[in-house]
């Protein structure tokens, strides 16, 4: 046998692979996500000049979520096909394993909304609270996080004190 086979790969070889696969479930499990489930990725459609949309999506990644930016002049089209009510939209739009995310939702927010999968179009953080993931502030304002059905209705989902 000849190359990397493991008939000949070394003592340190070993070692070094071993090494890193250690590094990449470490990595997995401090970032809160399972070291074995493959998280579904999450689409993010924003405006090239906003920032805050940039850091949420920043947020996400550190959290373990794949991420693809998607920048747009004009989301408003997004916001529709995500069927956002009026009094939820914000800046940015995302969408994950078919739910609608809107705003600055944190990633305890996202996991529940996987985890329980209520019969809900989506979730959304109205405003842009300080604090907030992706609004960075010296003083964390409290904040809700809504969920909207098909029906219209909107209901507290998680609140944050």
């Amino acid at each position: 046998m000849t190359g990397n086979s493991p008939a000949t790969l070394g003592r340190r070889q070993v070692l070094n692979l071993a090494s890193g696969g250690l590094a990449a479930i470490v990595a997995a499990a401090t970032s809160g996500r399972s070291v074995f489930a493959a998280q579904p990725q999450i689409v993010v459609y924003k405006s090239p000049e906003c920032g805050c949309c940039g850091l949420w999506s920043a947020e996400l990644r550190r959290k373990g979520f794949g991420v693809r930016v998607i920048e747009l002049e004009n989301i408003a089209p997004i916001k529709r096909q995500a069927r956002v009510p009026d009094n939820l939209e914000t800046c940015h739009t995302a969408f994950i394993d078919g739910y609608a995310v809107e705003g600055h939702v944190p990633v305890d927010a996202i996991d529940k909304l996987l985890a329980d999968r209520p019969d809900v179009i989506g979730i959304a953080v109205p405003g842009m609270p300080a604090g907030s993931p992706g609004m960075p502030s010296d003083q964390r304002e409290p904040f809700d996080v809504y969920a909207y059905a098909a029906d219209g209705r909107q209901t507290m989902f998680m609140s944050l004190r």
